[in-house]
């Protein structure tokens, strides 16, 4: 197996169960491929199910067939610590209330690798200042969490992950409440992290036109089928025309973006 491959899915359907035990089968067959050094953008409407595909290649959420890989073990399979010295990840909600600094808050990312008092090591103090310098957050480090502004909170939330020293990160939707300036800092910071770390960075996001330019590969979900591939590829084959059911939102294939038709 190539050694680039970090995690792969083979048949995976994805979905849930009910109290009732109806299944809702929310996307079949899946066959995905997250290799080293890849910034990869999820993408698809509201309701189509990102969410659930996340959890479900996190380890979160049971699979309804099929398996998802991570280093070539069974994910559902790991148990949690195992689990977390292979894949970090990077939620929107809202943090506990605490008086962290924003260094503890990056050194919570050492856990898997601490003893049970959470001693760090010398190691785990080099992993964090790492993490530090490579999302320029030195001037942060002495802040409460509480004190720095939504768009410094997922950088030093993506820093954690960084210091969590796994060879996957997966966001879901990282850009989320921040202005545009923060979106194009944060977008970037992603793409600088995968060429000099060389670990792969799966993110969810809305902001489809800046993914396109950004990223190497996008995963397109839409109700008849879900697609991996680089974005030109995916332009040239037609996959953003069928992301919106609605006459008013075409893609426009020469200017490689959504525009509204009158």
């Amino acid at each position: 197996m190539n050694n680039t491959n970090i995690l792969l899915t083979s048949n995976l359907s994805i979905g849930y169960k009910t109290k009732s035990a109806t299944t809702t089968t929310i996307a079949e067959n899946l066959k995905l491929n997250l290799k080293k050094g890849k910034l990869i953008a999820l993408i698809g409407a509201n309701g189509i199910g990102k969410s659930t595909l996340l959890r479900t290649i996190t380890g979160i959420q049971q699979p309804l067939a099929g398996t998802v890989s991570l280093n070539e073990k069974n994910i559902h399979e790991m148990d949690s610590l195992t689990l977390a010295q292979n894949l970090s990840v990077v939620l929107t909600e809202k943090l506990p209330p605490s008086n962290l600094t924003v260094w503890e808050l990056i050194a919570l990312g050492r856990q898997p690798y601490t003893n049970w008092i959470g001693t760090l090591t010398d190691n785990d103090i080099a992993k964090i200042n790492e993490a530090i310098a490579l999302t320029q957050i030195e001037h942060l480090i002495s802040k409460r969490h509480y004190e720095i502004s939504d768009g410094q909170l997922q950088i030093v939330l993506i820093a954690r992950a960084l210091a969590q020293d796994t060879p996957l990160i997966i966001l879901d939707e990282p850009t989320t409440h921040l202005d545009l300036l923060h979106k194009v800092v944060l977008f970037k910071l992603l793409k600088k992290l995968t060429q000099e770390t060389g670990k792969c960075i799966l993110f969810s996001t809305h902001d489809i036109d800046m993914a396109i330019q950004l990223s190497d590969e996008m995963i397109i979900m839409t109700p008849e089928n879900t697609v991996q591939d680089q974005p030109c590829n995916l332009i040239l084959k037609g996959s953003f025309n069928t992301l919106f059911k609605d006459e008013h939102i075409v893609f426009d294939r020469e200017k490689g973006k959504f525009v509204i038709s009158s």
